[in-house]
């Protein structure tokens, strides 16, 4: 089988290797226990916001294909590495060493045991002040409330009622994911669109906890103005959603006079 690991990355010279070199060790132990009877081949995918502090050269040297993507956007950097990725199996994670990318190789075996079509990492699950400050656990809060009250008839069916981490961008689906959803945004809000898409479409969804780091190096996250952003991003998209439902509603019978 083939995958593919989609890394957006922005300056992340000091922690690009040891994201890639965590992650291909942990493959390469995978494809001699857990996949020892059809061996993973990984390509591993950077997608670089044109970096001054040569990430890309350094991903390039750890093995990733690295593509420049100077469009600003956490969003359009993911769109891009999805249209380039070549896996049947698609996995993610940022390029600050936050997500636990050693652990994708057995998600990815949940995700096929299970017949699941999405997996999203849960940050929530085990989060402290160093990975996460007050400020945005509390965006975050905010956030997953909204959603769940706006979206409630799209995510009731899912355990708690919601979804627990409408940011997350540690995710493991299928490519053919990509084919029945659609995708529009460039920034930050392309992580609780793609999981609201999934989610109503009625692809098979499920959460897991995992641990999530302290980033190194300075973040660029912008917490107020970028939840804000969500936040009106939220209600924008629960709007066009209730159109689109309207729009494919039969009509009305006719009352006979």
């Amino acid at each position: 089988m083939r995958a593919t690991l989609v890394i957006p990355t922005l300056d992340e010279a000091a922690s690009i290797a040891h994201v890639l070199g965590s992650f291909r060790a942990a493959a390469e132990a995978a494809n001699r226990d857990t996949f020892a009877s059809d061996p993973v081949d990984w390509e591993l995918l950077v997608v670089d916001g044109a970096s001054r502090d040569g990430t890309g050269e350094i991903a390039a040297r750890e093995g990733a294909r690295v593509i420049v993507e100077r469009r600003r956007g956490y969003g359009r950097a993911y769109r891009t590495g999805f249209a380039a990725a070549q896996g049947e199996v698609i996995a993610t994670a940022d390029g600050d060493a936050t997500y636990p990318v050693e652990t994708v190789p057995a998600l990815v075996r949940k995700l096929l045991d299970e017949r699941l079509d999405f997996l999203s990492g849960d940050r929530m699950a085990y989060v402290d002040r160093r990975s996460m400050t007050t400020e945005h656990r509390i965006g975050n809060w905010v956030l997953n409330r909204f959603l769940a009250i706006a979206y409630h008839r799209y995510v009731k069916g899912l355990p708690g009622g919601s979804l627990a981490d409408s940011q997350s961008g540690f995710w493991i689906f299928r490519r053919s994911v990509l084919d029945a959803v659609r995708l529009t945004q460039d920034g930050m809000a392309l992580s609780e669109e793609l999981k609201i898409e999934v989610v109503r479409r009625g692809l098979r969804f499920a959460e897991v906890p995992i641990r999530y780091g302290e980033r190194w190096g300075p973040p660029k996250l912008r917490s107020w103005r970028d939840g804000v952003k969500n936040l009106l991003y939220l209600a924008e998209k629960r709007l066009d959603i209730a159109r689109e439902d309207r729009r494919s509603m039969p009509p009305a019978p006719s009352r006979a006079p």
